[in-house]
């Protein structure tokens, strides 16, 4: 099994390990010479994608141009040969056909944009990131397809990549009017909101590591995320759906198109579908079977998926749909044809988790822990050798700690592990353990000289986290991290590896925080008390007492908020005679724009003011560009 610990070895300059997927691979290839993948991905092309999208400012929202590197066939020393494979594929850019009525704009986007032409117009489904590039994808297919007005949207699932972009392709007004319908799974809108809000911050700046969005493109820098070449950076806007899909064979027709669909819930996201088209003969996986093994557990953050309900709606889709199809496509990626195809691609997407899932159990109950089994499960050669299965966005490693961690949580049951210094103490007591930052040095780079960098980059962390002012030890980490990203082919194991070694010798980029309005909007009354609690201050909080009652006037709701031992209660409905401090009777918006810290001018009152002016006081800012890599 190689896992970055090869023999090391110097090619055009650059020293590196023996190569290693992180997955636990024992040498089933699949073949380099197989372009299946590549006459796929350009199937159908009726025309090139353009290769630059700007704002209204002129400011460069989407640039293919920096991933031209991607041509040459051959992949550098610095970029493992299949995740260099992976990129030429995701780079491909245009619109496509993918069966009659059915099309897709790809490479302008981490995602696809679908357009199925229906009597009068045609439906979106998942209309990228942002506006500005949707916008675009909507003019291209206008431009060599016909001018259709777009007379529905489908949002298959509740990521930033399947809604945000929505505004560049429909007018809410449209939508609230009635005049087209925007359909997404049920729970859509409580799962678009919460992910983006109360752990937003940490996995926003987590998420530069995952995307490595301020990493130059190049050789021996970003070469995509696996998933797709990268994420635009437009505007970003959310329109509530206004038609809710609940069970696995609701049908709806939209403008004339018959779509049957199927729920999956807990799969990719919490909040998610698939589509068939039966007189298309065409199926749509949503994000649920892609040409990459997925994540169980994303790297920048979220719950923990569940691998075996994941392969058993992937079985269930096998069962109500392959026979009825020509065409699978998806949310990411490129078509593949022909039914017994079809059919092989789900079910090795279906094995591949299910696989996880059960070998990950077994090992458990024999004993072993998470990180144990991550080092020495490996999957069927079968399944080894299918592109589709490989890891360039998830790995067999850390989906099989995501597995451990659904059902066993945080502690493997060693209690050595139970009580654990926090990163810098630990730092602290190994320098001293091994005669200074000087000698954990000395021995870090004993390691990396013989290959080991996983243990080296153990102990140049511990060198940085105890003497963090030591230049030498961060250019040491550096180093190693750089060395073990090259040879990664996991797009986001690469993208975390180099943008550490990035921050180690440079200032940490500003993290933005991409909360639009339209998306602050879509919360509701508890969301947004939510969103207060879990900014309180605790200790300063534990000897105030406040309360107050919210009358939001445009959702007819009531609710009531306390202060106690610093925490904020809140629940809806209050009796009557519950009494409180203050009582604010104001919109949704302004309710917004005072949480934000904007005075309740405009809104009416009852009581003291002072008892809002307490509860901001004690409200703590997240940090948006904490560090990951220094202490």
């Amino acid at each position: 099994m190689t896992r970055g610990t090869g023999s090391t070895h110097t090619t055009a300059g650059v020293p590196r390990q023996t190569r290693s997927r992180g997955t636990g691979s024992k040498g089933h290839e699949p073949s380099m010479d197989d372009t299946t993948d590549f006459d796929s991905a350009l199937r159908g092309l009726i025309a090139p994608a353009p290769t630059f999208v700007t704002d209204d400012e002129g400011r460069l929202v989407w640039d293919l141009r920096r991933f031209d590197f991607l041509q040459g066939k051959t992949a550098p020393e610095t970029v493992h040969p299949h995740l260099w494979r992976q990129g030429r594929l995701t780079v491909l850019s245009g619109l496509f056909e993918v069966t009659e009525g059915v099309y897709q704009v790809r490479g302008m986007d981490l995602s696809n944009m679908t357009l199925i032409e229906g009597d009068e117009g045609v439906v979106v489904v998942d209309p990228l990131v942002s506006e500005e590039v949707a916008a675009e994808a909507l003019r291209l297919y206008r431009e060599y397809r016909s001018d259709r007005p777009v007379t529905a949207v489908v949002y298959t699932h509740p990521h930033l990549d399947h809604f945000g972009g929505v505004r560049g392709v429909v007018d809410e007004d449209d939508v609230v009017s009635g005049r087209v319908p925007i359909v997404a799974p049920e729970h859509f809108m409580e799962h678009a909101a919460s992910e983006n809000v109360y752990a937003g911050t940490a996995m926003i700046r987590r998420g530069m590591y995952f995307a490595a969005f301020d990493l130059d493109p190049g050789p021996e820098g970003r070469v995509g995320m696996g998933l797709g070449i990268g994420t635009s950076n437009g505007s970003v806007g959310l329109i509530p759906p206004t038609l809710e899909i609940t069970h696995t064979g609701q049908e709806e027709v939209l403008d004339g198109v018959r779509f049957v669909f199927q729920m999956t819930p807990g799969t990719e996201a919490p909040a998610e579908m698939n589509f068939h088209l039966p007189e298309r003969r065409a199926l749509c996986t949503a994000e649920n079977a892609c040409h990459t093994l997925h994540n169980l557990l994303t790297l920048r953050g979220a719950q923990v998926r569940d691998a075996r309900m994941w392969s058993r709606y992937l079985n269930e889709t096998i069962r109500l749909f392959a026979d009825d199809s020509d065409v699978v496509f998806a949310s990411h990626h490129w078509p593949t044809w022909g039914t017994d195809a079809l059919r092989d691609l789900l079910a090795e997407q279906r094995d591949i988790y299910a696989y996880l899932h059960d070998q990950t159990l077994r090992l458990m109950n024999k004993g072993f822990t998470g990180i144990e089994i991550a080092e020495e499960l490996t999957l069927p050669p079968a399944l080894e050798r299918a592109w589709s299965s490989r890891g360039y966005y998830g790995s067999v490693s850390h989906n099989v700690k995501a597995i451990y961690q659904r059902y066993m949580g945080w502690f493997d049951g060693n209690p050595a592990h139970l009580w654990q210094h926090p990163p810098k103490a630990q730092a602290e007591r190994y320098a001293r353990a091994m005669g200074g930052v000087d000698g954990l040095l000395a021995q870090a780079r004993v390691f990396a000289d013989e290959g080991d960098l996983r243990f080296a980059a153990e102990l140049g962390s511990h060198a940085v986290f105890a003497a963090p002012d030591r230049s030498d030890a961060r250019e040491f980490l550096a180093h190693v991290l750089t060395r073990l990203g090259h040879g990664s082919e996991c797009a986001t194991w690469r993208n975390f590896f180099l943008v550490g070694a990035s921050e180690l010798t440079s200032e940490v980029p500003p993290t933005a925080l991409p909360l639009a309005d339209s998306l602050l909007s879509a919360l509701n009354v508890t969301q947004i008390l939510d969103s207060l609690a879990i900014r309180v201050d605790g200790p300063r909080a534990w000897r105030e007492e406040l309360s107050l009652e919210l009358r939001v006037t445009d959702v007819g709701e009531r609710h009531r908020a306390l202060l106690s031992n610093g925490v904020l209660v809140h629940y809806p409905d209050p009796e009557e005679d519950e009494g409180s401090g203050l009582t604010l009777t104001l919109t949704k918006e302004r309710l917004l724009r005072v949480t934000a810290g904007a005075e309740p001018e405009g809104s009416e009152y009852e009581g003291d003011l002072g008892v809002l002016r307490r509860l901001m006081a004690l409200l703590d800012a997240p940090r948006p560009d904490f560090p990951i890599v220094t202490p």
